[in-house]
């Protein structure tokens, strides 16, 4: 009993310990993109008068960021919890560890996700801040007093913080952030919606995923927010970050080995051994034999 005690101790002491380096981890990710933001001076790059990519009408939004955060979140929210608690209820999901096995699994996946988010923004931040690329509607924000070969900041008429902010045209947030989610989403549903039913549903939520994505996209340009190339960079990276995480930090396309009863009545994962051995009996446990 206290060899077992002390195990479960040493387990959930180690669990913990895993918990706080993944926050630690996602906090790292995301404090480029934090200190940019709260720090909010880009580069000044001189702009030419006669620059008619810059000279577009100001137009309010078409998606909006909290309606970009709405769709993104509700999505990502019903997709992942629908997903995991119908897996773990079929139990063809399930983890070691002795915590809630479906609080265990969603914890999973949302620490990737958010991993990836926090990687993608910063990124997204850190090239915006470090460019500093007029926006296509600058001058109709900066509403300079006279221009005379350059515009510099003290020409501006409009409130600062406009006009700061339309020196982040590259690239795309809305983009990047975008494509992030629902290229993770979709590469979510590829690996958790299985079964001979999924034959069409599976590529029509992922082709309305990756639609709603890219018409973002559109219509940053179309509200003369974004120059096309910034739209262009922001759906590639935020679609190669999703990729990236899915690949190298989650376990969606892992092989997973079939659930053994232990004497105890729980499940566990069958160990894995070499191809053409056997697992050996020492009794009331199964072990696999060493190299020879």
């Amino acid at each position: 009993m206290d060899v077992t005690r002390r195990e479960d101790n040493m387990s959930e002491t180690k669990n913990k310990l895993i918990v706080v380096v993944d926050v630690l981890c996602v906090f790292v990710a995301a404090l480029p993109s934090a200190i940019l933001t709260l720090n909010f001076s880009p580069y000044q790059r001189d702009i030419f008068c006669n620059d008619q990519t810059i000279k577009y009408p100001y137009k309010k939004d078409t998606i909006s960021h909290g309606t970009m955060a709405a769709v993104t979140i509700t999505c990502s929210i019903v997709i992942i919890t629908t997903g995991e608690a119908f897996l773990v209820y079929k139990k063809r999901l399930h983890s070691n560890t002795k915590f809630n096995q479906y609080l265990s699994t969603l914890y999973k996946v949302v620490g990737t996700y958010l991993f990836g988010a926090a990687v993608s923004q910063s990124l997204t931040d850190l090239a915006k801040f470090t460019i500093g690329r007029p926006r296509p509607n600058f001058f109709s924000v900066c509403a300079p007093v006279s221009c005379e070969g350059l515009v510099l900041r003290s020409n501006c008429t409009g409130a600062a913080r406009n006009v700061t902010e339309s020196r982040l045209s590259f690239y795309s947030g809305h983009s990047s952030f975008g494509m992030y989610c629902m290229v993770f989403l979709s590469l979510y549903v590829q690996a958790r919606m299985q079964g001979k039913w999924t034959r069409l549903a599976r590529p029509t939520i992922q082709f309305f995923l990756v639609a709603f994505a890219v018409y973002v996209g559109y219509t940053r340009v179309s509200d003369y927010k974004h120059h096309w190339s910034d739209v262009l960079v922001g759906l590639l990276q935020g679609a190669l970050i999703a990729v990236l995480t899915v690949r190298y930090v989650s376990d969606f396309f892992k092989q997973r080995p079939p659930l053994v009863r232990t004497t105890n009545g729980t499940e566990e994962e069958q160990l894995e051994h070499k191809p053409g051995t056997q697992p050996v009996e020492h009794g009331n446990h199964r072990n696999c034999p060493g190299p020879v």
